[in-house]
């Protein structure tokens, strides 16, 4: 596998029947991975600021980093098979002894939310990039449809 990376970000986030699409993407191209409700909810919510009354499980994930005083420092979704994507998640720890950097198995949903929330960027692989089909059209539309339906 190549170590190239293509830099994306969160393009959108749409309600599915079965889940949500989140759409990630550049300038050149997007394309969908489809979560569940609950992870698509929790990354509109960590895409928008909202706060929860409780914490959920990434925000616990978040907390227990913060205190072992290590930090992720990017998540890169690296493979796709029959359209499931994978991820990883690299978390660094850092004392006066030694560097560590810890690459971890994800679910893509999962990594996103957790680089949301940490404000750590999103990268896929070129072969993954390059792999998928590229859903800019459809991303549009839907943009246009919510913004016309917003101005109603």
């Amino acid at each position: 596998m190549s170590s190239r990376v293509v830099p994306v970000t969160v393009k959108g986030v749409m309600p599915t029947v079965n889940g949500c699409a989140v759409f990630l993407g550049n300038d050149d191209k997007a394309y969908v991975i489809y979560v569940d409700h609950s992870v698509g909810n929790a990354i509109s919510m960590a895409l928008n600021g909202v706060k929860k009354e409780r914490p959920l499980t990434h925000d616990l994930m978040t907390s227990l980093l913060l205190g072992l005083e290590a930090k992720i420092s990017r998540i890169i979704i690296n493979d796709v098979q029959e359209s499931t994507f994978f991820a990883r998640i690299f978390v660094e720890m850092e004392n006066e002894v030694a560097k560590k950097i810890l690459e971890l198995d994800a679910r893509p949903s999962d990594s996103i939310v957790l680089s949301l929330q940490n404000d750590v960027p999103i990268f896929t692989t070129e072969e993954v990039f390059n792999s998928v089909d590229d859903m800019s059209p459809i991303l549009e539309r839907v943009l246009k449809e919510q913004s016309d339906q917003n101005k109603d």
